[in-house]
Formats: structure tokens, C-alpha cells, sequence
């Protein structure tokens, strides 16, 4: 047989060479599996596509209606993966030319055109026969389920390229304020004193897990379902190992069941964007209470913020709202892909069909959400003077921690009922509560004093915050002035 007769018998339906011809009324005679079987006439009709004079294909007469057309059709999404489409579809059209199962000057006729949206019909159009054999030893199934995998790989690389600029702007942002002290807080109720690179340092660790999670998650989608047919495979002479190599895939995937039914990949990379999802609305969460005026530790520029219509006093920090909003769809679209999932049959399903959308918008929405919140970062002052000074760190001087706890609640008390700081007390009136007090006390009060005392690893005091700065600039390879 030829090229053109070989992408014919990898069908597992298509008529015997002993069927009626199309002109008789007999029902038409079908091989299914090698199997003779008769379907009604009524049902079909013979398309005839003749090579030699010989009749080899069929097709369904009757069309579907416009509403189950209208119903089933993916193709207003699914063109969001022609690029690549075009770059599957020139990868396998090499191989097979490299197999012997199309000439080279059709594999190059198809190589100088770009396939697009309803591919080989529009391919036909365009260059005739040669795009007919385009579907050799390819279906539906493993052609799209390599788009998309294709696709998944590149806008992972395209996150992760925004995530490294969110961490480079927060990490700006700490250099910038490298001296700066606000209220650490514990459930929600002023703690201890922290600096403030320390607090935006924590997103970038946060970011950073999220960056590794996207990279794990391309290290196990990054195998090649094309090939794999319908759902067994192909017994025409195909080199998987060559298109795999060509689209830049780890090898092909082992089994070619597997290969067309498995969507593990698309909920690990969804479970990967509700993760950075969460922590991106955590950080917006805590720059809108931030930027209100109960807090008023930040100030976005009016460039990054709204007003209001009836109450001019209002600048909202919008972008950042919507950041938190967000999240809820992100993590919507995961629960929609596990739903869809569940209870699935082998090997391939039609609600797959259902898999594009919530990714197509979950990417698209975490790729904002991450752009809006290194845009605010770099619009954002803070507000040192609104920044209050709370609390102290008392040292260890032989006291028990409990103990110096309930010394420490006492002199805080005095404080409160006279409306001064712990240093404006005098070392007698600190005596009256615990004789453990001397001359260096002074040393460790006030919000300066104490940060500077934490000296643990990971720890607020300036010290560690500056190692964890270091660590962060050479990392990100950012140049500080």
C-alpha cells in the first residue's frame, strides 16, 4: 500500500473492498475489528473518496441538529491552542515522512502552511490531498491531548517568569524599608514588634513554593500522549520517540490509554494556581486592612487605587480587593475539574471537552492577579508615623518565662493607666514589680531595642532579616544601588 492507503487502515471502521457500491440500495457491508457487520442503509451514506476506483470511506447522512451543534462545538475555545496545534501537527507530519508514510514533498507542502482551528478541513482548503494524510496514525484524542498539554508547559513558563517579578517588587519594596518596624500580629491582635521586610519577606517564601510547585507540575505533565491514537495505539509504523523529542517532551507517555484518558496534569497545575491563588489573597487581604484608615500603615498612589463617588475622603485599593475576589473563581475552577473527573470511565469522554475553559480561565486569572499585585507593590508608601511602636521583648535574667510574662503584663498596665512607654518608667517603679530589674534594662526597651535582640535563625532581628535579604537579592540576581 501507498501513504495515502495506509492512513486509511488505521481506522478500526471503514468498508470492505467487498461492500455493495454506492448505487445499490442494499444495506452497506462494514469490517469492525475484522468482524462483517451490516448497518442500514438509512443511516449511512458512501462518501467516496476513491483511490485506484475504489471506494474507501463512509460517513453519517444525516447532520446534527443546530442546537446539539451548538451545544457540543468546543471549537470557540479549543483555538486557543492552534499554536500549538501547528506545532504537533509539523512535528507529526515530519515523522511520518521520516517513516515512509507520507512522501517528503507532501510533509513539506504541509510545513509551509499553518494549521488552524478546524485544522485539516481549513489545511484542505488550502493545499488539497497532502492535508488529508495529516491524520495518519493520529486522532482527535491524542492530538489535543498533546495541544494542551503544550499548552499547559508554556504558561507555566510564562507564571513562573511573573512570580520571580511579584517577588522582585516585594523584595524592592523590604530593601526600600530595610529599617522599618510595625506590629506583628496574632490572631489579629497586636504581638510583638517585626520589621517590615521581614513581613513582605514571608510572601516571597510563600511565592517561592508556588514557583516550585508550577515546576514539579511541568516536570510531570512534559510527557507525549501523540501516537496514542484513539486509545490502542497504531499499527502503522510510527516513531513516538521522534515527535516527543521534536515538541520538546521528556519521552513518550508508556501507555497509550493512559495517554488520551489522563487529566491528572491539568488538576495539578489548577491545584497549583489555587495555591498561589490563596496566598495572593492573603496578601491582598492584609494590604486592604493596611491601607484603611483604622491601620494606616500604606498608602497606594492614586495610580493603583479608586475613589468614590458620593464620599471624596475615600481611596480604595481596589486592585488588591479584587486580588482576594479572584481567588474564589481560581479555586472554583479546580473544584469544576475534580468534579469533572470523578466517576470518569476509560479511556477517553466526551466531558473532557469541559477541561479547557476552567483552565484557560483559571491561568488567565492567576497571570492578573499576580501582574496587579507587583503593580501595587510598586506603588505603595508606608506611613512610619502611623506605624505605632507596641511592644518589647523582655531578657532572660534568670526570671521564668511565665513569671517575667506576668511582670511584663503588670509594667504594661502601669503604662496603659499612665499613657506613657515601658522606657519612660523609672528603674524604682520597675523594681516595686520584680527586683530582677537593673541599669540595662533600658537596653532591651523600646521597639528598636527588641527587634534588635531576636537573633535566631529566620528570626525579626535585623541581623537575620539583613541574611534573608542577601539570600533573596543573589537569588533573584536583582542589583541594589
Amino acid at each position: 500500500m501507498g501513504p495515502l492507503d495506509l492512513s486509511l487502515s488505521q481506522s478500526f471502521l471503514f468498508f470492505s473492498r467487498r461492500s455493495y457500491p454506492p448505487s445499490s440500495t442494499q444495506p452497506p457491508l462494514l469490517c469492525l475489528l475484522g468482524k462483517q457487520v451490516t448497518v442500514p442503509a438509512s443511516t449511512l451514506a458512501f462518501n467516496e473518496q476513491r483511490q485506484g476506483g475504489e471506494a474507501v470511506g463512509w460517513k453519517v447522512q444525516e447532520s446534527v441538529t443546530e442546537k446539539v451543534e451548538k451545544f457540543t462545538e468546543s471549537i470557540s475555545f479549543d483555538k486557543v491552542l492552534y499554536k500549538q496545534d501547528i506545532m504537533g501537527s509539523k512535528a507529526h507530519a515530519t515523522m511520518l515522512a521520516h517513516q515512509g508514510l507520507i512522501t517528503d514533498g507532501d510533509r513539506d507542502i504541509i510545513l509551509r502552511e499553518d494549521v488552524h482551528m478546524n485544522i485539516e478541513a481549513a489545511l484542505t482548503d488550502l493545499i488539497g490531498d497532502p492535508s488529508k494524510k495529516l491524520h495518519t496514525a493520529r486522532s482527535r484524542n491524542d492530538q489535543v491531548a498533546t495541544d494542551f498539554r503544550l499548552w499547559c508547559r508554556d504558561a507555566i513558563d510564562t507564571i513562573l517568569v511573573k512570580i520571580k517579578h511579584l517577588q522582585t517588587a516585594l523584595l524592592h519594596l523590604a530593601l526600600n524599608n530595610q529599617a522599618l518596624i510595625l506590629p506583628g500580629y496574632t490572631h489579629l491582635q497586636r504581638a510583638q514588634p517585626v520589621l517590615l521586610p521581614h513581613v513582605l519577606l514571608t510572601y516571597v517564601e510563600q511565592l517561592e513554593r508556588d514557583a516550585g510547585r508550577y515546576v514539579y507540575c511541568r516536570e510531570r505533565l512534559n510527557f507525549c500522549p501523540l501516537g496514542a491514537c484513539a486509545l490502542a495505539g497504531t499499527g502503522l509504523p510510527i516513531d513516538r520517540f521522534m515527535t516527543a523529542t521534536a515538541l520538546g517532551f521528556t519521552q513518550p507517555m508508556r501507555n497509550s490509554i493512559d495517554a488520551v484518558s489522563d487529566r491528572d496534569f491539568v488538576l495539578e497545575f489548577l491545584y497549583a494556581n489555587s495555591n498561589t491563588a490563596i496566598h495572593l489573597s492573603r496578601l491582598g487581604e492584609e494590604w486592604v486592612l493596611w491601607a484603611s484608615e483604622e491601620f494606616g500603615f500604606m498608602t497606594p498612589s492614586d495610580s493603583v487605587s479608586t475613589g468614590s463617588s458620593i464620599m471624596p475622603q475615600k481611596k480604595n485599593p481596589d486592585p488588591m480587593e479584587l486580588v482576594r475576589g479572584k481567588s474564589a473563581r481560581v479555586i472554583g475552577d479546580l473544584v469544576t475539574v475534580l468534579t469533572l473527573c470523578k466517576g470518569l470511565p476509560l479511556a477517553y469522554n466526551r466531558d473532557f471537552q469541559e477541561d479547557k475553559e476552567p483552565m484557560f480561565d483559571s491561568t488567565k486569572t492567576i497571570m492578573g492577579m499576580v501582574d496587579v499585585a507587583a503593580e501595587f507593590a510598586h506603588n505603595v508608601t508606608f506611613n512610619q508615623d502611623r506605624i505605632k511602636k507596641i511592644l518589647f521583648v523582655l531578657g532572660s535574667q534568670g526570671m521564668p518565662f511565665r513569671s517575667s510574662h506576668d511582670v511584663v503584663g503588670k509594667l504594661v498596665g502601669v503604662c496603659v493607666s499612665r499613657g506613657c512607654e515601658l522606657q519612660n518608667l523609672s528603674l524604682e517603679e520597675m523594681k516595686k514589680l520584680s527586683p530582677v530589674f537593673e541599669e540595662d534594662v533600658f537596653g532591651f526597651l523600646g521597639v528598636g531595642n527588641s527587634v534588635n535582640k531576636f537573633s535566631s535563625y529566620g528570626s525579626t532581628g535585623s541581623n537575620c532579616v539583613a541574611e534573608q535579604l542577601g539570600y533573596w537579592v543573589n537569588k533573584l540576581k536583582i542589583t541594589t544601588t
